[in-house]
């Protein structure tokens, strides 16, 4: 038997369940971890609350983590218990132990913990999404991210920085204005009140070619109005909620902007794609370029109060569960 945590219903943090489940066998293509750390995303609670729907319930929660092979299944043949490895985007990450297939996972080099791994690979990957791929960041160019103290903020301060940008990031309080500063960040606003026009001091007029944001409903409309013409739009999360209602005519008189919503699992779907921004990724941490913040860690049973925090947005950089 193992521990895990799993919902039964969509809810509030309280459909947090922590439960004793048979251990699983690996079928073909799959292999057993035996899991180190698990880390908790902003995405964890949409399928939580049911803005994501699950393939069935009850089901067990979280994406992210990291841990050593005990068993592999049939035609698994470039792994071997006792690998460690890490993963992404994969449900069933809240639990002591996961099957999981084999092509989802990458190999860990010996300078990257299980507990930074569980706290970067799907913030990591993101931010090379975002900046390398969904839009490709130029020396130079000035960018805004939005929740920039964040587990995605804080990397997309450092990474954007390595990029030769100048990032402006946007947050809640002092202290976190304080500690994307430290990480990258050339300027910070906190708050979202008058967001436009504090850009456009910022900019000398210019405004951004490119807004990152994760919040959602209560700034999308503002995000618009930072961006110069034919700027893009990327919206990532709702943290404050679900953006609907759009219509394509604000993005024409706004000055012929872009929009898109990315997920990364569109990004990372060949196992190649997945290897080489995990590379790219570890590199990065190997040359001390990307540093890795575990703000908060909760035991695997407290996974409702991360929830909790994470929403009550009180948390900075990564989160993480320990078994």
């Amino acid at each position: 038997m193992f521990r895990a945590i799993r919902i039964h219903d969509y809810g509030g943090p309280e459909v947090l369940k922590l439960e004793a489940l048979p251990t699983p066998v690996p079928g073909p293509g799959e292999i057993l971890i035996r899991q180190e750390a698990m880390g908790v995303n902003f995405i964890d609670t949409y399928f939580r609350k049911g803005l994501y729907k699950l393939p069935t319930l009850p089901a067990v929660l979280g994406m992210e983590g990291a841990g050593v092979i005990e068993a592999v299944g049939a035609d698994v043949t470039d792994m071997v218990p006792g690998d460690r490895v890490a993963y992404p985007t994969a449900l069933g990450g809240y639990a002591e132990v996961r099957t999981i297939a084999a092509d989802r996972v990458v190999p860990l080099p010996p300078f990257i913990s299980s507990e930074v791994a569980a706290g970067v690979m799907l913030r990591g990957l993101t931010v090379h999404a975002l900046l390398r791929e969904v839009y490709d960041v130029k020396p130079g160019e000035t960018i805004l991210v939005h929740a920039a103290a964040g587990g995605v903020g804080l990397l997309m301060c450092q990474w954007g920085r390595h990029l030769g940008a100048r990032v402006i990031g946007v947050v809640s309080t002092e202290e976190k204005a304080e500690l994307a500063l430290q990480n990258g960040a050339a300027d910070v606003l906190v708050g979202h009140d008058n967001l436009p026009a504090r850009v456009r001091k910022l900019t000398d007029g210019a405004m951004v070619p490119v807004v990152y944001d994760s919040i959602g409903k209560d700034t999308f409309v503002a995000s618009l109005d930072c961006l110069a013409p034919r700027g893009l739009m990327v919206s990532y999360g709702n943290a404050s909620g679900e953006v609907t209602g759009v219509s394509v005519g604000m993005l024409a008189t706004r000055g012929s902007l872009y929009l898109t919503r990315p997920g990364l699992t569109t990004y990372i779907a060949q196992r190649s794609a997945l290897l080489k921004g995990a590379e790219e990724l570890f590199g990065l941490i190997g040359q001390g370029v990307l540093s890795v913040r575990i703000g908060q860690r909760f035991a695997l049973a407290d996974a409702a109060d991360a929830h909790r925090a994470l929403e009550a947005r009180v948390t900075t950089g990564s989160t993480i569960l320990l078994p």
